[in-house]
């Protein structure tokens, strides 16, 4: 048998001499790696290293500027040795070979195999770095290399899994001896990998499928979780760090809508997918696609059905812009500006890697439909083929092509110093000497020159592309969302437009160009949202709360049923866009509302919302048609709540925007829930009376109580009633089926009541209901004969209930009772009393309230001292009292405060209170619409700061807060004024 040959020749070719960072120190390593060899018994390659020559100074430069390379061959300077007796081609060869043998090794297990493929890996990156840094192999070759291996290493885990599965009986392989063979998984390169063109600490992506039809499949119904289990072992496999280090770290983020699918996907499923929700972006990235492993057959068969997707013979404008977008919403910078050397991100920066990339894939995804030979994975023979065609200049082709074989060189380069998955030239002067020296450079001036003409030359050729192509980022810098990674410049310009969690905005509208939701499911939907996105996060981010208005206007988009209309009207509207943003950033109660019943935004797409004032008449108009018709009770109650919370919404809006004042909102809240407390006992009395009949006679007011009898009812108020009815003198019982007597008949129809008003149904509550101010409070019955009530007011009212009785109003129920009930109350109010006693029990009672109730702090508008509560109080004594103007009788505190008799209250007095309400009304109703909790002084929403000021006109938070301070001193100043028995206070 001839024995082996014994090298002695090294077999490396350089073709460049490269410089060490310090000579003295790289010498010593070299001596340090020789001595390495002699340990191991290499005696000739410590020989070899021991020497002197171009070779010998060429590995110390290497292993001076590299420490990933230097401490590969101290550990295993074995793999230096093997090349004496074959090249580097030869052994990446005989590697990969090794690679294919492992998966059928006898008695190979996981962990052999994943210690086996780091080894192979360890020793082929090594060998690659070699050749590149030596210059003996072109990039071209080098990511050729990379990509090989990374193929191999995949090959060999997906059979290993496959014979695993098949010995465990879990699939039924045709051909053991050949595992990938009609198994059904198909594992799809992307990117780099599907290119060729891997860099050298590159991620690999890849892309799962499966089809559960397939020979080797037992159980389709199984099919998705067992090959789910196997990818997960897959990436195990591949990225797990041992102390034998990793193989490749793998990416499986390009699957459709990685967020909510199984890692594994069903053929058909995908094919769907790609059909109805496929994005450009996702188009794009399949033009890279290569079946790396697995089913080779089943995996082109799938990329062969998947190409009128990608490769559209008719291309329209629509798509075409989109296609524009995915990266235009990066604005072409025009070769303006200096570009920073140190720290630049040679993949994603400007005049980098992805602008010569997406060059091509555009030109590829527009023209290659309908030309065949455009539709290639590599980027450089796809610059020669567009110009072949026309669609570029020789000179684009040829200067992009030098290029990007350069950025490529410079971005091992980077990426060879310590192994480190990193695109960024280092900041330091002495690492970027290191890069420069790597490249073959004299230093890093030089480098950094070739380096910007560089960037320079492609960021012209990327400017160019879309000369034509209107901005999309409308001024506001980077943005760019698709795709699965983080754009670095896009996460700056959401820093910079307000955002806090810059990535998790970017996961936020990745699953909106996802089609997650229905609204977003149709292509012109997501090129619409696409098209709006930098106007709506400016706008969001302009709230100060802008992380928040994006994740409330996200929970707004999945409850909407369609988009088109609504990201057009956005687009086209401005001040509804910045009202949406005020809303998601400002008005957590308004966005409660329109996410939980998305319809109410519908209210919004009306042109004339703005101008209609919401008054009785037109709130009535709108209610009738709203209700008309034929209904059950049910349904009139469910109508009842859409209609109430439509409209609550939209006076919210009306006043957010500040087309009408507080007051008016005041009224309009009011009047609502007059018309639809009315509709609602109409409804529930009709339904009562088809079980229990009517009472001969009877007749039912709704009498308003607090602030819905003043008309001052907010966003947030309850509701208080006051139920009281009359019947016929000789009217025993009702005359229906189930027949009751009066007092029992009104009393379960008032329960009834509000069970319609308050009982939380599919559509919410209409209104939380309070009954307490009714006579006796809580111990007496929940509906008051006429009679009786009238008795007690005279009788047995307490000073405060006829305050409480002060702001009293007939909302709803039969006519002439409410003219009767109203007669009444003002006569009860106008009775004779004793003043200075009342002034003294209100004290008595507002002292009550400060001891049982103290306010929180400034904030608690109510309850401070000079807050509403003296107000109120202010204008109930004066009214019970006589202490009013004469005219009309009115319940509003705003009205009575402005008539208070001069006998009363000074002329500065009267309207240093009215001035006060007015202040007061406007934080209450501002506040009260917008936040559903208390108001948190040390956490306001900036957007409600911005309306707080807006609506008292005042210039900023700390001027708002005095003036608030001020007021409540002068109110409570007033209140101590009217109504205190001592002698007068002096005024300022």
């Amino acid at each position: 048998m001839a024995r082996k040959k014994i090298g002695t020749e090294w077999q490396l070719r350089p073709t460049l001499a490269l410089r060490p960072l310090d000579g003295d120190h790289a010498r010593r390593e070299l001596s340090e790696i020789a001595d390495a060899a002699a340990e191991d018994g290499l005696s000739r390659l410590g020989k070899f290293l021991a020497g002197k020559g171009p070779l010998q100074d060429l590995l110390a430069a290497v292993f001076d500027l590299s420490s990933f390379l230097r401490d590969t061959a101290r550990r295993r300077p074995a793999i230096l040795d093997a090349l004496f007796d074959e090249t580097i081609e030869a052994r990446l060869n005989g590697i990969d070979e090794a690679v294919d043998r492992a998966a059928r090794a006898e008695n190979v297990s996981e962990t052999s195999l994943m210690m086996a493929l780091r080894q192979f890996k360890a020793e082929a990156h090594f060998l690659v770095a070699l050749a590149d840094l030596s210059g003996e192999a072109e990039t071209a070759l080098t990511v050729r290399r990379l990509s090989d291996l990374a193929d191999a290493c995949t090959r060999a885990a997906v059979d290993f899994l496959l014979l695993d599965a098949h010995g465990q009986g879990k699939l039924r392989l045709p051909d053991p001896k050949d595992p990938a063979r009609g198994s059904g998984w198909i594992v799809l390169g992307m990117g780099k990998l599907g290119a060729h063109e891997l860099n050298f600490s590159s991620d690999i992506d890849l892309v799962v499928f499966f089809d559960p039809e397939s020979p080797a499949v037992i159980d389709p119904l199984d099919a998705t979780d067992l090959f789910s289990r196997l990818t997960r072992r897959l990436v195990r496999i591949l990225q797990d760090r041992t102390e034998h280090g990793y193989v490749f770290r793998t990416d499986l983020r390009l699957r459709p809508d990685p967020g909510s699918t199984p890692l594994a996907i069903p053929v058909e499923a995908a094919l769907r997918y790609y059909e109805a929700r496929g994005q450009n972006w996702e188009r794009a990235a399949m033009i890279k696609a290569r079946p790396v492993a697995g089913d080779l057959a089943a995996g082109a068969a799938f990329l062969k059905e998947l190409q009128p997707y990608v490769w559209r013979k008719y291309m329209d404008y629509a798509a075409i812009a989109d296609v524009h977008s995915i990266k235009r919403q990066i604005h072409a910078h025009k070769g303006h500006g200096e570009i920073a050397v140190k720290g630049h991100n040679v993949k994603l920066g400007r005049g980098g890697i992805r602008e010569i990339e997406f060059f091509v894939q555009t030109q590829q995804l527009i023209a290659g439909g309908r030309f065949p030979e455009l539709r290639g994975r590599e980027t450089v023979p796809m610059l020669g083929a567009l110009a072949a065609r026309g669609w570029i200049t020789a000179e684009a082709r040829d200067a992009l092509t030098r290029q990007y074989w350069f950025l490529r060189r410079v971005e091992h380069a980077i990426q060879m110093v310590a192994d480190e998955q990193t695109h960024i030239l280092p900041e330091e002067d002495e690492e970027l000497e290191r890069i420069a020296l790597m490249l073959g450079f004299a230093g890093e001036a030089e480098f950094a020159e070739a380096f910007r003409a560089s960037l320079h030359q492609v960021e012209r050729h990327y400017a160019a592309l879309f000369e034509t192509a209107p901005e999309l980022s409308a001024g506001v810098g980077n943005l760019v969302f698709t795709g699965d990674v983080d754009d670095p410049d896009t996460l700056q310009t959401l820093h910079r437009l307000g955002f806090q969690r810059p990535s998790d905005i970017c996961r936020v509208i990745r699953g909106w160009h996802f089609g997650r939701y229905r609204v977003t499911q149709s292509a012109e939907a997501r090129e619409r949202l696409t098209e709006l996105a930098p106007a709506l996060l400016k706008a969001f981010g302009q709230t100060r709360r802008a992380d928040e208005a994006v994740i409330r206007f996200d929970e707004f988009l999945a409850g909407l049923p369609a988009g088109i209309q609504l990201f057009s009207l956005l687009q086209s509207n401005p001040a509804l866009l910045k009202l949406m943003a005020t809303i998601m950033g400002a008005a957590p109660r308004l966005a409660a509302i329109i996410t939980r019943r998305p319809h109410v935004f519908d209210g919004l797409l009306d042109p004339a919302l703005l101008t209609e004032l919401p008054d009785r008449a037109y709130l009535s108009a709108r209610l009738a048609a709203f209700i008309e018709g034929e209904r059950a009770y049910e349904d009139v109650l469910d109508r009842l709540r859409i209609f109430a919370s439509e409209q609550k919404f939209l006076i919210g809006v009306r006043l957010l925007a500040g087309s009408i004042d507080p007051a008016r909102a005041g009224r309009a809240f009011s009047d609502l829930a007059d018309l639809t407390i009315e509709a609602a006992l109409n409804a529930v009395t009709a339904e009562f009376a088809q079980r229990h009949g009517r009472i001969a006679g009877g007749r039912v007011a709704l009498l308003g109580m607090g602030k819905l009898g003043s008309r001052e009812l907010t966003a947030g108020s309850d509701v208080d009633l006051i139920l009281l009815y009359d019947h016929d003198a000789d009217a025993e019982e009702s005359d229906g089926e189930k027949s009751l007597a009066p007092s029992h008949y009104y009393s379960r129809m008032t329960q009834r009541l509000i069970a319609a008003v308050s009982a939380p149904t599919a559509e919410g509550v209409l209104y939380e209901l309070d009954l307490r101010l009714r006579p006796s409070g809580n111990k007496g019955p929940v509906a008051t004969h006429i009679d009786a009530f009238k008795k007690y007011q005279r009788q047995d009212a307490w000073t405060w209930e006829h305050m409480a009785l002060a702001r009293a109003r007939a909302i709803g129920g039969d006519a002439e009772l409410c003219t009767e009930v109203e007669e009444d109350v003002a006569a009860v109010l106008a009775l004779p009393r004793d003043g200075a006693n009342v002034k003294a029990e209100a004290l008595e009672m507002r002292a009550l309230i400060e001891k049982e109730k103290p306010p929180r702090d400034l904030w608690d508008i109510k309850l401070i001292p000079g807050g509403l509560i003296d107000l109120e109080f202010i204008a109930q004594v004066a009214d019970i009292t006589g202490n009013i103007e004469p005219g009309r009788r009115v319940t509003a505190t705003a009205d009575v405060l402005a008539r208070l008799a001069p006998g009363f209250a000074a002329a500065g007095v009267r309207q240093e209170l009215c001035e006060a309400w007015r202040l007061y009304l406007a934080l209450t109703q501002m506040i009260r619409l917008c936040l559903t909790g208390e108001f948190q002084r040390d956490d306001v929403p900036p957007g409600l700061s911005d309306l707080l000021l807006a609506v008292t006109d005042l210039p900023d938070f700390g001027v708002l807060e005095a003036h608030l301070k001020e007021t409540s001193r002068k109110v409570r100043k007033d209140f101590d004024l009217l109504l205190r028995a001592e002698a007068p206070i002096s005024r300022d």
